[in-house]
């Protein structure tokens, strides 16, 4: 680091748990943001001024009127241009160190294993059970840790899927592939503006903990808040010797 990163991640560089080497990970890691909207905000926000090297922010969807009660990342100027180049001139503004790939499309199966491989950690901040499931699908694959989150209304959730420890659980554990949930998104059902950036930032300090290899991850543990009592959850959660995802995989590494 010179003495500008330094100066720029000082705070961080003064904790125990951090220090210059931990600092070094981050500026060195590769974080795929997976939705520029509501919890990729906060999430892409604070890793690229953490100092995470390389981000690749990842939404096919345009800016609207909106979004902007809650998607921070983005601005009235901005209203009809693409979520992943908006993302990206925000961060710049914010870090200009940190190299931002803004990929406007949606990625099918084989594009998300191709972008997971390259990746350090991977954030979902997406908002539908088919998509969820094909990152999970790539990160089992590629033995990438994976951070979910989720606000809907007044309730949100995040659990982080460590796969790298074969007794970890991943997301089609918890949430079967082949089980039928209600699919409710922030157009139709509304979202409380402040849940997405708790939840996103919850998201953000777990992948930094990932990232630098310090405390105890949310691996096995789903975390739910609900923002109206301002209460906070914690169930556990266990691996699915049956999971058709994980199960597998861990039989052919092991």
């Amino acid at each position: 680091m010179d003495d500008q990163q330094l100066l720029r991640y000082s705070r961080h560089i003064m904790l125990d748990e951090i220090g210059i080497e931990g600092q070094q990970k981050l500026l060195e890691a590769h974080a795929l943001i997976i939705g520029a909207g509501g919890l990729g905000s906060p999430v892409a926000l604070y890793l690229a001024s953490a100092g995470v090297g390389n981000i690749t922010l990842v939404d096919d969807d345009q800016v609207d009127l909106t979004n902007l009660q809650r998607q921070i990342l983005h601005t009235t100027a901005r209203v009809g241009q693409s979520k992943a180049a908006s993302g990206k001139q925000t961060l710049a503004g914010i870090n200009p160190e940190v190299n931002v790939i803004a990929l406007q499309e949606r990625a099918d199966e084989a594009r998300l294993q191709s972008l997971v491989a390259d990746a350090s950690v991977v954030l979902d901040c997406t908002d539908n059970f088919r998509t969820r499931h094909a990152i999970n699908r790539a990160c089992v694959q590629a033995r990438v840790p994976l951070v979910s989150g989720a606000a809907i209304r007044m309730d949100g959730q995040v659990a982080v899927f460590d796969t790298r420890r074969a007794e970890n659980a991943c997301y089609a554990c918890l949430f079967p592939p082949d089980q039928v949930f209600e699919e409710v998104q922030c157009s139709t059902m509304g979202v409380f503006a402040p849940l997405v950036g708790i939840i996103g930032t919850v998201q953000a300090a777990e992948a930094l903990k990932l990232l630098i290899g310090i405390g105890e991850s949310l691996a096995n543990r789903l975390l739910m808040l609900d923002v109206r009592s301002m209460e906070w959850t914690t169930i556990r959660t266990a691996k699915s010797h049956d999971c058709d995802v994980c199960a597998s995989t861990t039989r052919a590494i092991g």
